[in-house]
């Protein structure tokens, strides 16, 4: 049977842990060249030894000049991209009244500013009919309490596909958003501190939040990347997938 990234070459950016992670392995699984992005060396060599057909790259996304070096790399080793998954990002809780500009710029830098420039600086090496995919969130369309800065940078990034399909409508670039609900990643876990106790109360809330009474594994959230990447998604364009149990729908 014919993988559905045969001979792609495909770019995920926050790749070596959780969401990334299962996303570059189920790209490398359907015949794609990943290349894989993160911040620390050691996570990184980590996630290429298990993704198998992958190279990896440092690259911190807020740091423009390291995304130029990345895709002068991806340029002269391959020649163009494929599928782009911009999924670097990231953010941490705190409530109206204790909100810090070094919290807003941190949250807008990694989900906003990265996603950004990710996507802009790319452009030189797309090739025609490539698949774009942001992740945005669940929490860019619904309320969280002590989220709201992590809340608006991805309902930025959900306004981004909107108009960015038209900016490249002449290029056969399809952009589409990937809204996770509560998943299973170290950064999810991470929210509710290093206590054990916490950690399970969160998730467990979390789960009963989802109609499906469960929260999501970041594999579940790669098979719609896969979708979205793929050929069987061809004349899908501006979209925001849900991939959340329901969860955003409620």
């Amino acid at each position: 049977m014919t993988r559905k990234l045969e001979g792609k070459i495909a770019l995920v950016t926050g790749g070596t842990t959780g969401i990334g992670l299962a996303t570059a392995k189920r790209f490398a699984e359907e015949g794609a060249h990943v290349y894989i992005t993160g911040r620390r060396q050691a996570e990184l060599d980590a996630a290429v030894a298990l993704v198998g057909n992958a190279t990896g790259v440092q690259v911190d996304s807020t740091k423009l000049e390291q995304l130029d070096a990345l895709y002068q790399q991806i340029g002269a080793e391959k020649g163009r991209i494929d599928v782009l998954f911009a999924n670097a990002g990231g953010g941490s809780m705190l409530p109206l009244g204790e909100i810090t500009e070094a919290h807003f710029d941190d949250t807008f830098d990694r989900n906003v500013k990265g996603v950004l420039f990710t996507v802009q600086k790319a452009l030189p090496l797309l090739a025609k009919g490539a698949s774009v995919i942001l992740t945005g969130s669940t929490a860019g369309s619904s309320g969280t309490a002590a989220f709201s800065v992590y809340s608006a940078s991805k309902a930025a990034v959900r306004a981004f596909a909107r108009s960015w399909i038209l900016d490249l409508k002449d290029r056969n670039v399809r952009i589409n958003t990937l809204s996770p609900g509560a998943t299973k990643t170290p950064g999810l876990v991470d929210l509710a501190g290093p206590d054990a106790a916490q950690q399970q109360g969160l998730l467990d809330y979390l789960a009963s939040q989802v109609p499906m009474g469960r929260i999501g594994e970041p594999e579940e959230i790669a098979a719609a990347a896969l979708f979205l990447a793929s050929d069987d998604a061809s004349f899908v364009n501006g979209v925001e997938l849900f991939a959340d149990g329901g969860q955003a729908q409620i």
